[in-house]
């Protein structure tokens, strides 16, 4: 893929003004080798801890920004928001395969996804 051009904007919000349950979407399908910014909000209701270990071993993390801070590691299990917030996360998918994600402790309440990456 071609890493020069804009990354494609991703979104997902947690929680909502009518469920605090209510995730803007579950499925995002991605390619290998194209740049993504992942946009994840907590609108704050409830205290949201976002698991998806597997796909962030299979991805190349680029940067995450928190709050205008820019944190480079290669590595993320996970993160928790305890109040309103945002993360984003610029990534490239480096491996194929069908990964899915969770709010731990939310998973009967409906709060699970999957990244699909061919």
């Amino acid at each position: 893929g071609d890493l020069a051009i804009r990354a494609k904007k991703l979104e997902l919000n947690l929680g909502s003004d009518t469920s605090d349950y209510d995730m803007s979407q579950k499925i995002f399908k991605l390619e290998t080798g194209k740049a993504y910014n992942l946009e994840i909000t907590s609108m704050g209701f409830k205290e949201y801890e976002f698991e998806a270990e597997d796909f962030f071993r299979n991805i190349w993390i680029r940067k995450i920004e928190v709050e205008g801070v820019e944190i480079n590691t290669p590595v993320l299990n996970g993160f928790e928001f305890d109040r309103e917030g945002e993360i984003e996360i610029n990534f490239v998918p480096i491996r194929t395969g069908e990964f899915e994600f969770e709010l731990d402790g939310l998973q009967q309440k409906g709060m699970v996804g999957k990244f699909i990456i061919e």
